[in-house]
């Protein structure tokens, strides 16, 4: 019985519990450099993490924290969407208006997609063998064939094209309009808008992350995260997130849901049904930590930061040469006593 309860005990330290998940900051990965940065994506099985950052993406080891090599040309690049049975990326160049296909071996350019007005954010439909670029300023989405570069269709959607995610069981593909409050419906096989439902008390939906199993959008609007019903559209609930939020992410292990704001705050908050979400800890990050990226994986969060100075002429906030970094959150261990 004593043995038996000495597993029970070093099992139970190693378990994340959703009413308390203790996320910490456990590391830092320095990137350095000058400009900014918007999407990021690991991929577990390579242990890499793709960082967008000006110009270029820069490839850190997720085990190490080092470079390893830099995606180059990419002018105003806002990510990059992977495809590792291809052996092949494809970066949105927002002021290109283009993708770059890479070969993720060697991380040199192998193509170029011509896509909508600034392409934002990127996703690979593996079921569908795609690649869709959702065009911020064109308020479009370009997809096209991941091997040959063929531009397969070209979606009218209308509006401010910011992160989206597909629900493969679904045939659909849903996007965050931001200058609508809204959230875009794209029936994956024919290309078609098929529906546009409005986010009501949402203002700039940035972030969109997924529940599969329950069927839930998860929109980051301006100080709130908005849950919605995928098959109606029917908003369910709501909670309170962090000012400035551009990344979110879902956890279908631990049900928590994650929202980084460029006030230096990660909200973290627990699905306790459908229609119920508890704020169950707030994590100090860095102010400029809007954008983050979740591994399902590890249960580890990525949120790129830099030191700012004031805001310049542009109306943004001029980032430090030098200073930019990735804050790698995860869940410490407890002991039971």
């Amino acid at each position: 019985m004593r043995a038996l309860a000495a597993i029970v005990v070093l099992f139970g330290a190693g378990v994340l519990h959703a009413a308390d998940p203790n996320y910490q900051i456990i590391k830092e990965v320095h990137i350095g450099g000058e400009g900014g940065w918007d999407y990021l994506i690991a991929d577990p099985s390579a242990h890499r993490l793709y960082v967008s950052h000006a110009t270029k993406i820069v490839v850190t080891d997720t085990d190490t924290g080092e470079v390893i090599g830099e995606i180059i040309d990419t002018p105003g690049v806002h990510g990059i969407a992977l495809a590792p049975e291809l052996g092949r990326g494809f970066t949105s160049n927002g002021r290109s208006n283009s993708s770059t296909i890479v070969d993720l071996k060697t991380l040199k350019a192998i193509g170029t997609v011509q896509t909508g007005a600034n392409p934002d954010s990127i996703r690979y439909l593996p079921d569908r063998r795609e690649v869709w670029t959702f065009n911020h300023t064109g308020g479009s989405i370009t997809a096209f064939d991941p091997m040959s570069a063929r531009v397969i269709a070209t979606i009218d959607v209308g509006g401010q094209l910011e992160e989206a995610v597909e629900d493969a069981s679904e045939n659909r593909v849903y996007v965050n309009v931001e200058d609508k409050g809204a959230i875009a419906v794209v029936d994956s096989r024919t290309h078609k808008l098929v529906a546009t439902w409005p986010l009501a008390g949402c203002e700039g939906p940035t972030g969109l992350a997924f529940d599969a199993k329950n069927h839930l959008l998860l929109s980051a609007c301006d100080g709130r995260m908005m849950v919605t019903d995928s098959r109606s559209g029917k908003t369910l609930t709501s909670f309170p997130i962090g000012d400035g939020v551009d990344g979110n992410g879902f956890d279908p292990a631990t049900g928590l849901a994650f929202a980084s704001s460029g006030t230096g705050v990660l909200t973290i908050a627990h699905e306790d049904a459908p229609n119920k979400f508890t704020v169950v800890q707030t994590v100090k990050t860095q102010p400029s930590g809007r954008t983050m990226w979740l591994d399902p994986t590890t249960h580890r969060i990525y949120v790129p930061v830099a030191t700012t100075a004031p805001t310049g002429p542009n109306g943004r906030a001029q980032i430090a040469a030098g200073t930019m970094k990735v804050l790698v959150l995860g869940p410490l261990a407890r002991t039971i006593h």
